[in-house]
């Protein structure tokens, strides 16, 4: 594989990330992130066509709930730690004049 990562490359990550990087750790980050690629750039290698494509690694089904109205209208326990209320609804300050 090649290395792809330039300094040019790492200076823009750097900018869009608002990092600041020295120089030396400029080299540093591009000889990491070409192993990174290079490491990546391995599972093309990899023979996947007839692998099923999956949207999880286990074959468990997620355990659904009824869709049914529980426990509604309890307004008052709702607002019992409310620190100002009124008729039923939060009171909070006024942020725009």
């Amino acid at each position: 594989m090649t290395d792809k990562i330039t300094q040019e490359t790492v200076e823009k990550v750097a900018n869009l990330a608002k990092v600041r990087v020295s120089d030396d750790e400029k080299d540093m980050l591009i000889t990491k992130m070409n192993e990174i690629l290079n490491w990546v750039g391995m599972l093309d290698e990899v023979n996947t066509d007839d692998v099923e494509p999956m949207t999880s690694v286990t074959d468990a089904a997620a355990m659904l709930r009824k869709d049914e109205i529980t426990d509604g209208n309890q307004v008052d326990a709702v607002l019992e730690n409310a620190p100002d209320k009124d008729h039923g609804f939060f009171l909070v300050p006024k942020v725009v004049e």
